[in-house]
């Protein structure tokens, strides 16, 4: 039998990850899509810049800035009582941060296709921008949402080195299912590492099938490819 506990873990993380960046996401998307501003280049940079930093890069910089020997850490420390370092709040904000551009950039590629007179419709109507965006825009791009969706909570599922770097090795906190295969591995308990491996793969990859499923108008017929 194997411990379900990182299981357990990971998908907690992946689920609150992927509900704070969709919340994060639509408005920060929307906003890309629409801005002409000229820090647009800087901004969407920075947003994918973990797409092609090495994961134990962006872990070191995120230990250094919540540690409380560093300015950040120490005032989260002093005056909210926050520690980030080797928690699971600490996971939580380095996922989002590292899972950010897989989320966003789905997003903002499907509000960008959109044409712009259902937008200018709406203005016409007398609606305002934001029930523009949730009533007319998002509902006209629910697969880029979904992709969004699907692809951050699986990355956020596979995360190795921001999770070891930030969170450590501490069971019931921060050891998620991709540390635990490390450390069966280390042990040369390789059934046991086959065992959560096949979880993590069985899960993604059913994960993905539903998504073509339905991109592919398999499921729902209607509704996600008007």
């Amino acid at each position: 039998m194997i411990n379900w506990e990182p299981l357990v873990l990971s998908f907690k993380l992946a689920f609150i990850t992927t509900l704070l960046l969709l919340a994060l996401s639509v408005p920060l998307a929307y906003w890309l899509a629409c801005t002409r501003t000229r820090i647009k280049p800087l901004i969407e940079a920075l947003i994918s810049l973990p797409l092609v930093l090495p994961p134990t890069v962006l872990g070191f910089y995120l230990l250094i800035a919540f540690s409380p020997a560093g300015a950040f850490g120490s005032w989260l420390d002093q005056w909210i009582g926050l520690r980030l370092v080797f928690s699971f709040e600490g996971l939580v904000l380095a996922s989002v941060i590292y899972s950010l551009p897989f989320m966003v950039q789905p997003i903002q590629s499907g509000l960008s296709g959109i044409s712009p007179s259902l937008a200018e419709a709406a203005h016409v109507l007398g609606k305002s921008k934001t029930t523009t965006l949730f009533k007319v825009l998002l509902p006209n791009i629910k697969p880029a949402l979904l992709t969004g969706i699907v692809l951050t909570f699986a990355h956020t599922l596979g995360e190795f080195g921001v999770v070891l770097m930030i969170g450590g090795n501490i069971p019931g906190r921060t050891r998620v299912a991709s540390i635990a295969i490390y450390n069966e591995v280390e042990a040369l308990s390789y059934g046991t590492a086959n065992k959560y491996s096949l979880v993590l793969l069985a899960v993604s990859f059913f994960i993905l099938l539903i998504v073509y499923l339905v991109r592919g108008g398999y499921l729902f017929k209607s509704g996600w490819n008007d």
